[in-house]
């Protein structure tokens, strides 16, 4: 390692210092290939349209799983495949149901409740069955 101090003869046993290349645009230094190997962002890969499209199963199910899918058209890119963030909902219904409520279609419960609220009896079973055989006497 050349951070930590050494003595001479360890500098020597390490060989030359690494240079960084020169950039290809101007003559400065290139440090960042000294620094980074691969990407700092482990969890993002870069698909283009074509294989994207092909593929889109395998991508959606990577971000998902927690990975970022960096979308490119032509090497640029425009779009990102990204894990849904916390606190969203995990079934499209309830999506869909806080887009209407966003939206001013649909009003929240001031109380919410604990599930489906008590229905009161339209009518008794002995007015309902009397009700049912008139209706067929009818006939």
């Amino acid at each position: 390692m050349y951070h930590k101090t050494c003595n001479n003869q360890e500098r020597d046993a390490q060989g030359p210092a690494p240079t960084a290349h020169r950039h290809r645009d101007h003559d400065l230094p290139n440090w960042l290939t000294l620094v980074a190997s691969g990407s700092y962002h482990r969890d993002m890969r870069a698909v283009g349209l074509k294989i994207l499209k092909n593929r889109l199963s395998e991508y959606v199910r990577l971000a998902a799983s927690g990975e970022t899918v960096l979308v490119t058209d032509r090497d640029r890119v425009v779009a990102e495949l990204v894990p849904p963030q916390g606190g969203r909902a995990l079934h499209a219904v309830d999506a869909l149901l806080a887009d209407a409520v966003r939206r001013g279609w649909m009003t929240p419960p001031l109380l919410p409740g604990a599930g489906v609220p008590a229905r009161a009896p339209v009518t008794t079973l002995k007015v309902l069955l009397e009700e049912l055989a008139q209706d067929r006497a009818d006939r």
